[in-house]
């Protein structure tokens, strides 16, 4: 197993920011649709490259689990286009409940908590999440327990985000998540799963002003480990260092993206 050290992330203020913006995610959150779309791509790619046809698609998964499911963009893909027997979505802010609560029938319900300390049905077919593993505080530990739930040739499918995700960010407050690499998940994943997919790529988005960067990172949630006060000062200083780093020919500035992702399948003994 890979050495990663362990983190120590506040998950309360990240329910807690998640919760905040739970009205304006769906509008603001256009890089982790993406995400989601190509996700759902990528998976039914490495399905059919694996011998599964295209019709036996909706039915080849009996029972799955997404982590994070936030609003629920992923869920729906995940329900409309894999149609399993049973699913559950997990968050682990609970007022996210409301923003799934017409997807849950007696097909599928929403279980609150850390899916860190969180016990998974066992023989789950797959486990997927979108934009949601960074903020673990021990990625190694939550991917050995989902190979011990998952059936027999069970898949994980996830994406997650890479080290230079909002470096603009961190370069600028000394303050971010501490990301981890494509090869580090990788390895991570090695000792129990064939890796069937891994793809980055790099997604700028560009605002006007480097307020409206703060005021899209608010209203995404993403936000959820900054404790420290935007004062007046702290805000002027921030937003010209921001435009005098970050600007393009046009005067707007950029805000950086780094999309991971990867579809495993669990090694059989």
């Amino acid at each position: 197993m890979t050495d990663i050290p362990t983190r120590s992330i506040d998950k309360e203020l990240v329910a807690k920011r998640f919760s905040y913006s739970r009205s304006t995610y769906d509008r603001e959150a256009s890089v982790q649709r993406q995400v989601a779309e190509k996700m759902m791509r990528l998976l039914t790619d490495a399905l059919l490259s694996a011998g599964i046809p295209r019709p036996q698609l909706p039915t080849h998964f009996r029972h799955i689990v997404e982590l994070g499911c936030g609003t629920g963009s992923y869920s729906r893909i995940l329900l409309n286009t894999l149609q399993p027997e049973t699913l559950l979505l997990n968050d682990l802010c609970r007022d996210m409940e409301e923003c799934v609560g017409e997807l849950c029938t007696t097909r599928v319900s929403f279980l609150p908590g850390d899916a860190e300390a969180l016990d998974f049905p066992a023989e789950t077919d797959l486990i997927t999440s979108c934009s949601t593993l960074q903020w673990f505080n021990d990625p190694g530990a939550f991917l050995t327990r989902c190979h011990q739930v998952l059936m027999a040739d069970g898949l994980l499918a996830f994406s997650t985000f890479g080290t230079t995700n909002m470096h603009e960010i961190r370069q600028l407050t000394g303050h971010g998540l501490e990301y981890l690499s494509i090869e580090e998940l990788q390895a991570l994943l090695s000792p129990g799963f064939d890796v069937l997919h891994a793809e980055e790529e790099v997604v700028t988005l560009s605002f006007p002003t480097p307020q409206a960067v703060l005021k899209h990172l608010k209203q995404t949630g993403v936000t959820g480990t900054e404790k420290r006060m935007w004062t007046r000062s702290r805000l002027q200083s921030f937003c010209e260092a921001y435009a005098t780093r970050f600007s393009d020919a046009a005067g707007n500035v950029s805000l950086t993206y780094h999309p991971i992702y990867i579809v495993a399948r669990k090694k059989t003994e």
